[in-house]
């Protein structure tokens, strides 16, 4: 699904990171780790196609997902338009009604845990709730591959017992998944492969496990 070999970036002359070769097949979770600053979320962006790598090859079967680590919702509509408004943009036919496809945001809410703020803005929502939000979108998107840039960063317990049932879903479906994260914050329960992007600015090379 995914192939990667020998892949970096510059930013002014500079590596951002020490160059990465891993292949990801379907079913398959990467685990991209890393000190803060060492290049997590330039990777992603490369994996989903907004970079150019200046080093290195990229092959993707499929068209990925990228999440951002920042919340993708917008501040003047409430949790459920905010989730029609993703819905509609990715042809979700029940956007535009309750009576089609079963109901399918009313079950979104409920199952990211949101149903008690449905109608809240998205400017009065907490961080976390915030995050659950924009994560609604991994459970009626299409794409295979998902790029997942620190999706655990502000949930609570709760919440990251949630998103880890999302995910292996989407694993035991066929698809795959490529994560950053940092800290303790770590998928559990899962097989995964794991790699540890060394900054550019340091000598040490690559290493993956």
């Amino acid at each position: 699904m995914l192939s990667v070999s020998k892949l970096s970036f510059e930013r002014y002359f500079e590596r951002v990171f020490e160059p990465v070769s891993f292949r990801l097949e379907a079913g398959s979770l990467l685990l991209v780790t890393g000190v803060n600053g060492c290049g997590k979320t330039t990777l992603l962006r490369l994996l989903a196609g907004l970079l150019e790598p200046s080093e290195g090859e990229l092959t993707c079967h499929e068209q990925p997902l990228y999440a951002g680590h920042t919340p993708a919702i917008k501040d003047d509509l409430s949790v459920e338009e905010n989730i029609r408004f993703m819905m509609r943009f990715m042809g979700q036919r029940d956007a535009e009604t309750d009576t089609t496809n079963s109901g399918l945001c009313q079950a979104v809410i409920a199952r990211i845990g949101l149903a008690e703020v449905a109608q809240q803005e998205g400017r009065t929502l907490s961080a976390g709730q915030r995050k659950r939000c924009s994560l609604s979108r991994l459970l009626f998107c299409d794409e295979a591959l998902w790029l997942l840039d620190e999706p655990y960063s502000n949930l609570d317990r709760e919440g990251i017992t949630m998103l880890d049932g999302v995910v292996r879903e989407h694993l035991d479906a066929g698809g795959s998944c490529v994560m950053t994260t940092h800290g303790s914050l770590r998928p559990e329960g899962f097989e995964l492969q794991e790699c540890y992007l060394q900054s550019g600015r340091h000598p040490s090379a690559w290493q993956a496990a």
